[in-house]
């Protein structure tokens, strides 16, 4: 679904079959090489249908689509500036294609993902939504992936893992509200809360506590 999406919207912008076939490769290469387990292709076509339903409401959808293609191609787990090599990655590939301001508004939606704070941006707020769609995922689904983010982590030992995990949980949980939009937090506010304090309480040995 992603790559269709990728190809028909550089089709837009350029002529150049082979170039786009070639940026398409590049991006498959950087999600395969690395030994990823959720932060895959298909996490890329999980956003796209996530957000399909609610296409209508979004103002740039082209910069959205290719905004979910780049937003992980760059990631490490040793490092915390993914999101800025992902969005300069980003602007070196399409840099022939797309004019200054789409590259600047692509940069901004992939460093949007780094706090996934509300923007004034509503298609920021609709994309960093579907990004934490999974937190609100049916519990088999949500612990899958969970395990899939420790294996990620592996090169961490279990008591370094949960404490970072467990700030990362406690973060979501002390938000007044995880999602921005008012379409994504009536299909999964209440579900995410849920698994959140069930994760935390897995990693902790005791329930959360506001």
């Amino acid at each position: 679904m992603i790559e269709q999406l990728f190809k028909e919207i550089l089709a837009k912008y350029t002529n150049n079959e082979s170039e786009v076939t070639l940026l398409w490769n590049s991006i498959v290469n950087h999600y395969t090489s690395a030994p990823r387990h959720y932060h895959t292709i298909q996490h890329l076509d999980h956003l796209i249908s996530e957000l399909l339903p609610v296409q209508p409401q979004i103002k740039d959808w082209d910069i959205l689509v290719l905004a979910i293609v780049y937003h992980d191609v760059i990631y490490n787990v040793l490092k915390h500036n993914n999101e800025e090599e992902s969005a300069m990655y980003a602007q070196k590939e399409l840099a022939a294609i797309l004019h200054t301001e789409q590259l600047e508004q692509l940069s901004r939606f992939i460093m949007a993902t780094a706090s996934h704070s509300k923007s004034i941006d509503t298609d920021i707020n609709y994309f960093t939504d579907a990004d934490l769609s999974i937190l609100g995922a049916g519990s088999d689904n949500y612990l899958l992936y969970t395990e899939q983010i420790r294996k990620e982590y592996r090169c961490y030992p279990d008591a370094v893992y949960k404490r970072g995990r467990l700030k990362v949980v406690a973060h979501f949980l002390q938000m007044d509200q995880i999602y921005k939009t008012r379409y994504f937090a009536d299909k999964y506010e209440q579900q995410a809360r849920i698994n959140l304090m069930q994760e935390f309480e897995r990693l902790a040995g005791k329930a959360y506590i506001a």
